[in-house]
């Protein structure tokens, strides 16, 4: 069983957390594009419109009368045909969203999680205990702990409303709960930093939820 080492905010080491190889033993690279697909196409607004000959602006009245003037029969202005004339088939509202397996979606998330620990992307901090608000103590913490590109912060479901005002205004850092973590936030950011009670509630609902393996045949 692979183990991870917990650091405080100083950067040093006080302990090691066991990771269970349900969780972290592999990677299913399929399951991951799945997850992130779905995760985009939820995001997206879908508010994009056309005119169809119905609401595009002009008269309706017929232009000249059906036969007998040698041009070709027409009946309206803002007919397709007709530049400024309404859309065919074009685009309208819609929601992007579609139904995505819950167990497909915790696969990725162990997914991503061993992909993290595999790239030497993971980090465990005993906890983010902050004495007070201050932005610059902050950024002076994750140069300790070794961030120095992009990191997706990880905190227990409670409020942690000192490390949430440092944090904010931390360029290239996202601060969620462990109940609200997706694949796709694993996978946006170059760093990921777990506090040890929000792995260890993540890991145990994964660990729950995995796919019983086959005894081996002696």
């Amino acid at each position: 069983m692979a183990k991870i080492d917990v650091v405080n905010l100083d950067g040093k080491k006080v302990g090691s957390l066991e990771l269970a190889e349900e969780v972290f033993g592999g990677i299913n690279e399929d399951l991951l594009w799945e997850a992130v697909k779905h995760y985009r196409s939820a995001q997206r607004a879908g508010t994009h419109a056309t005119k169809n000959k119905k609401l595009v602006s002009g008269s309706g009245k017929k232009l000249w009368r059906q036969k007998g003037t040698g041009r070709a029969r027409v009946g309206s202005i803002r007919s397709p045909l007709w530049r400024h004339g309404g859309t065919v088939h074009g685009p309208q509202p819609r929601s992007y969203d579609y139904q995505f397996p819950r167990k497909k979606l915790l696969g990725a998330l162990r997914s991503a999680l061993a992909s993290k620990f595999a790239d030497g992307k993971l980090t465990v901090v005993e906890d983010f205990d902050l004495k007070e608000i201050s932005t610059k103590d902050f950024r002076k913490a994750l140069d300790a702990i070794g961030i120095e590109k992009t990191a997706l912060l990880v905190e227990s479901a409670k409020a942690n409303r000192n490390l949430e005002l440092s944090a904010r205004n931390v360029a290239g850092v996202e601060l969620i709960a462990g109940s609200q973590v997706h694949p796709y936030h694993l996978l946006r950011y170059d760093t990921a930093v777990f506090s040890q009670a929000a792995l260890e509630k993540l890991q145990g609902s994964l660990k729950a939820s995995a796919p019983k393996r086959k005894a081996e045949v002696a």
